[in-house]
Parts: C-alpha cells; structure tokens; sequence
C-alpha cells in the first residue's frame, strides 16, 4: 500500500475531504471545514518524496520536478478517487488531494434548484458554474452530466485537468478526456472536439484566453458548454470572460458572448446546522435584455436582471441564503458572514454573534 493510502483510509475514517501535505507538519486533513491533524509525526522531506513519486509514472515525476506543479488523479480501488495536487512551497515538496465521491450524487441528493434542469434541456450555449475553490463546483457540475446522461440520448465530452467523476454510460455516450494524459491542452483538446460531433463540452476549467475563445466558438456553433470559473456571481462572471482578452477584442467577445451565454451559477459552500455542509447559489438565466446588457457593457444591470427574474428561476446570492436561514439550514451568522448586503441579516442575529463573525 502507498504511504499516502494509509493517511487518506485515515482521513476518510474521520470523515475529511482533503488531505494536506507540508514538510516540517504533521498529516493534515480539512474535517468539517477545518483543518486538524490526522498524525503525530512530522514529514520530513525524504518521506514526502517517497509519498509523492510513489503516486505517479517517472514521466510525469520528472514533468513535476520541472514544473514545479503537477495536477493528477489518484485511486484507492473500491474505496476512493482523489484529485491531487502536487506543489512547492517554502518548506520543498508538499501536496493537496481532495476527495472525488465515488457515487455521483443527483440533483436530488445536492437539493440542487429546480433551475439548473432547464441549463441540461438546452441544445446549444456556454453555462459558467463559478465559485471559490472549494466550493462544490465539480460536484454540481458532475450531477448537471449525469442528469444528462439519464434523461437524454447525447455525444458528451468531458475535458479534465484531472479527470474527477467518472460517468457510466446511461442514454448518453460519453467520452473522457484528461489535459497530459490524453490531450496536450484545454485548447487541444477543444479544437478536436469541434470535430468530434459532440453535443455537450464540459471543460474542467477556463483559465486561459485561447480556452475561453475557443468555449464560445463552441457555444456558438451550436454546442452546450459547460466550464467552470473562480468567481463569485454572475456579474463578475461576465467580466472576468471580457476582461480576460486584449482591450482590442473585447468588442467582439462581447458580441460573442450575448449571444450564447446561457447561464451562470455562481456557489457558495455554507456550515449547516447541526454538522456538515450546504449550497447555496446565484442563477443567471438566459433573459431578453440579457444580450444587450453585455453588448453594451451594463454588467452592472445584470443584477437587477436575477433580481427581476425569480419567476424564471433566477436567485440572488442574498435571497439564497436568506431561503436557508428561514428554513433553518444554514445560521443567520454563517449567511451573515457570505452576504454581500449584510444588512438584510443582521436584524437575525443573536447577541454576541458579531463579535465571533468578525
């Protein structure tokens, strides 16, 4: 057995998601969203050079060892997948494995909103699911394809950096494809999937310009597109897209993307009550003044398009936690603490609650 299985069957057994490596420190592991350690030992760096190369080919060792960053996923058979992250830092080699769920939960298991189906139903256009790292985004994005994979009879692609749920083929086909693995890069990777006659893209990530352009020429010709972003609501969503391209081809990015932005679901992970762990999101549907706000730049109004739009199943981040607040899913302190007008939520909370929020 791999050193770092052991640690990770002891993560698991105390119920953590995300392992945490540092020379100089104990094992850590992120158990109800903190950190404790799973250890007494500290790692030195003999071990933590043993623990990782034993993880990986001497390929990609040696594509680590010059990187100085290596994404990976990692499988303990019958137990657990993980996506890894290899890194340096201040103490030499380190690393980071999160816990992929064997089982993919179903918009049903996630209380995902209703909303989210109608993104599955389209033919066509880009849907951003963004958050923070951390924040559940896979997660609701590998239960948008198995919803899809249930209902419908599509040509799915997935494009990963790693590969993190693994879908079994239902009504749909599906065809998983890793960045280092199996495709040198996103944008590779896209460009062949424009001719591989899919009719759904996931892409693991949108990080650079050529990946994003290339995701709205997919969009735009009549793909439904699924990526991810590190935002936290639609507006900033919008603007990050614009804002990653030279100022000369921000005009045409915007007419680009009025045409096929489809949706934005921006997430939050909030502390539930008693224990665990919660969603709660922001949706930006498709609307009819929605195209010519960001043709005309007015990212600002798409606000008061969710705001307006609660009848088509769209939802402020506010309104969403206000919802788990009354329904006692979540604290008035913790929704108190991700609101972006906190005065909605102060008249909710209890003496003293200010003082621990802060």
């Amino acid at each position: 057995m791999a050193l770092v299985d052991q640690l990770l069957r002891t993560m698991l057994d105390q119920g953590g998601s995300d392992l945490h490596l540092t020379i100089g420190l104990p094992p850590k592991a992120r158990i109800s969203g903190a950190l404790k350690a799973i250890g007494p030992d500290l790692l030195d760096a003999a071990t933590m050079e043993k623990m990782l190369q034993e993880l990986v080919s001497e390929t990609r060792w040696n594509d680590y060892l010059e990187r100085k960053d290596l994404d990976l996923a990692h499988e303990i058979p019958g137990i657990a997948r993980f996506r890894a992250n290899f890194l340096y830092n201040h103490a030499g080699q380190g690393a980071v494995l999160r816990q992929i769920p064997v089982k993919i939960r179903s918009f049903e298991d996630l209380k995902l909103p209703e909303a989210l189906k109608k993104l599955c139903h389209l033919n066509e256009g880009l849907v951003v699911v963004t958050g923070p790292t951390g924040s559940g985004k896979s997660t609701t994005l590998a239960a948008m394809i198995d919803y899809i994979n249930t209902n419908l009879a599509k040509h799915i692609i997935t494009i990963e950096d790693p590969i993190e749920f693994v879908h079994p083929a239902k009504k749909s086909t599906i065809v998983h494809r890793e960045v280092g693995e199996h495709t040198a890069s996103f944008a590779a990777a896209l460009k062949g999937a424009m001719r591989h006659d899919p009719d759904v893209v996931l892409i693991g990530e949108m990080r650079e310009m050529e990946t994003i352009k290339l995701a709205l020429s997919c969009a735009s010709m009549g793909m439904l597109v699924f990526g991810t972003l590190h935002t936290n609501n639609a507006p900033k969503t919008v603007d990050r897209i614009i804002n990653t391209f030279p100022a000369d081809e921000q005009n045409q990015v915007r007419v680009m993307l009025s045409s096929c932005l489809a949706g934005v679901v921006s997430q939050l992970l909030c502390k539930a009550v008693p224990k665990g762990r919660c969603a709660v999101h922001e949706i930006l549907l498709t609307h009819e003044a929605l195209p010519n706000t960001i043709r005309s730049g007015q990212i600002a109004n798409i606000r008061a398009i969710i705001e307006s739009g609660g009848n088509e199943g769209m939802i402020t981040m506010d309104q969403s936690l206000m919802a788990r607040v009354k329904d006692n899913t979540i604290e008035a302190k913790e929704a108190y603490m991700k609101a972006a007008n906190k005065g909605l939520f102060q008249p909710l909370l209890k003496p003293g609650d200010l003082d621990s929020a802060h």
